[in-house]
């Protein structure tokens, strides 16, 4: 028992100390834009894999989450720190910056850092987003995205799906099941990048203009939905 409670212990120690660390990572507003910009470019050029062109081409808001924490022991623990943005009639929005964290049961031990891509694709995932407080699986549903260039033979996520989700790890690209995490704005990054607090929907619907150092992830966002719409 005392072995088991010391494993524990540890378990818990080192994933806090990875979080501490991913918080001093991922503080930074501007390099958080520029860092999913890179894992959204690095996906999506990929060969044979990434997100299938119809799904990107339909999506309403594409979030990224660079370097998301998972690990603990016995109860499993999610912590990401992300940057999302929307189509409007301008083009794509100004960033909103948000967290995402949950839990899950079940025995899991040890810690890993995934990147995350969660793709709103339609009006009712775009309105829980929108209000920068929601729950995947509870306030909007989840599944996990399809993976590949081409997902025609696969309609589920045209009927059921508000949100798909993807993990990439050791190279490794996939669906991600993420039911039971919850997402909120990230207001201390909001004001570092905006030098004043700016609701989630003030930039996701265009109300703003985005700053020059949005531009990052901005350009990448639009690059590849361009793509994957004319294709």
């Amino acid at each position: 028992m005392k072995k088991l409670l010391l494993l524990c212990v540890a378990a818990c120690l080192t994933v806090s100390a990875f979080a501490k660390d991913e918080d001093a990572d991922q503080n930074k507003a501007e390099d958080r834009v520029k860092a999913a910009s890179t894992v959204l470019d690095e996906i999506e050029s990929a060969p044979d894999q990434g997100i299938p062109e119809e799904v990107l081409g339909s999506a309403e808001c594409v979030a990224v989450v660079p370097t998301m924490l998972k690990g603990g022991f016995i109860v499993g623990a999610r912590f990401g720190r992300g940057v999302a943005s929307c189509r409007t009639p301008k083009g794509w929005s100004a960033p909103a910056f948000f967290t995402i964290k949950g839990g899950s049961l079940g025995l899991q031990i040890g810690a890993q850092a995934v990147d995350l891509v969660m793709l709103i694709m339609n009006d009712d995932g775009m309105k829980n987003l929108l209000n920068s407080q929601f729950k995947l699986g509870a306030d909007a549903s989840v599944a996990a995205g399809p993976v590949g260039r081409h997902a025609a033979a696969d309609t589920d996520w045209k009927l059921k799906a508000q949100v798909l989700s993807y993990s990439r790890a050791r190279g490794l690209f996939a669906g991600l099941e993420l039911s039971g995490a919850a997402i909120g704005q990230d207001k201390e990054a909001t004001r570092e990048f905006y030098g004043r607090m700016v609701a989630f929907k003030t930039s996701l619907k265009g109300t703003i203009d985005p700053p020059p150092n949005a531009y990052p992830f901005l350009n990448t966002l639009a690059k590849w939905a361009k793509t994957a719409a004319n294709k």
